[in-house]
């Protein structure tokens, strides 16, 4: 999923692209085009691509079976995706092999992998404002789905049921320091990538979301506590780098 964390801010360009930026290109890549958004913050469209991301490449008719909607919507959702960039075909697990262009086959669609990032909100629109607390809040919502549903089929004895790691707390930071933060860890997500080959066998895909905001300038200061704080393993903070247990008010902090 892209990324927001307002730490470049380039000039915005003159004209839009009429797709988002190419993700093999070096560095990361600002999604400016509002068209873009707008194609990306679509609820079924944000379903698609949580499944291939979690699932794999997969063909509409897997996507209509697995969302509980039909091929002509899947397939559609699919070239708007596609034309903005989010998604691609891939040889994938292809029928058999077609004699001529014109042979029916299936078409196998995969996330373009790519460090997208949304532009500051500095810099965003009223409109592309909107338009991005319309993703943002499908988002979240599937992330909380996901994870409590995780939580609740948890099998015992499984050994990933302690697998949240889990980290909440407060740091004083400039803005120059933010975004060299937020690099710092773009840069450790990337140093754990590997291509598939090279994944081993019991390696599973982990969802992992950042999320910092400074304190509102509105909020009152708290009053010192009477008591000390609750403590996991005598830090204050709250950090459970050991994910001892699942706990269902947790919101996950995770390292990705």
């Amino acid at each position: 999923m892209p990324q927001e964390p307002g730490a470049h801010e380039p000039p915005e360009p003159q004209h839009a692209p009429p797709t988002a930026p190419s993700p093999t290109s070096s560095g990361p890549a600002e999604l400016g085009d509002l068209a873009a958004l707008k194609a990306l913050a679509q609820p079924r469209r944000q379903r698609i691509l949580e499944h291939l991301t979690l699932h794999g490449p997969a063909t509409s008719a897997t996507l209509a079976r697995a969302l509980g909607l039909n091929t002509g919507s899947t397939s559609y959702h699919l070239r708007e995706l596609a034309r903005y960039g989010f998604v691609e075909e891939t040889d994938g697990e292809e029928g058999p092999a077609r004699s001529s262009p014109s042979q029916h086959r299936e078409r196998w669609w995969r996330v373009v992998p790519g460090d997208r990032r949304f532009p500051p909100r500095s810099r965003q629109s009223p409109e592309m404002r909107h338009v991005m607390d319309e993703l943002n809040h499908h988002a979240y919502a599937a992330d909380l789905d996901l994870f409590e549903r995780l939580q609740r089929e948890s099998a015992e004895g499984d050994l990933w049921a302690d697998a949240f790691p889990y980290s909440r707390g407060t740091i004083r930071l400039t803005l120059p320091e933010l975004r060299e933060f937020f690099e710092e860890y773009i840069a450790l997500l990337n140093r754990y990538k590997r291509p598939e080959s090279e994944t081993p066998t019991d390696a599973r895909t982990l969802l992992t979301r950042f999320l910092a905001f400074p304190v509102p300038p509105s909020l009152p200061a708290a009053a010192p506590a009477a008591v000390p704080a609750p403590t996991v393993d005598g830090d204050p903070e709250c950090h459970d780098p050991a994910a001892h247990r699942p706990a269902h008010n947790r919101r996950e902090a995770d390292p990705s």
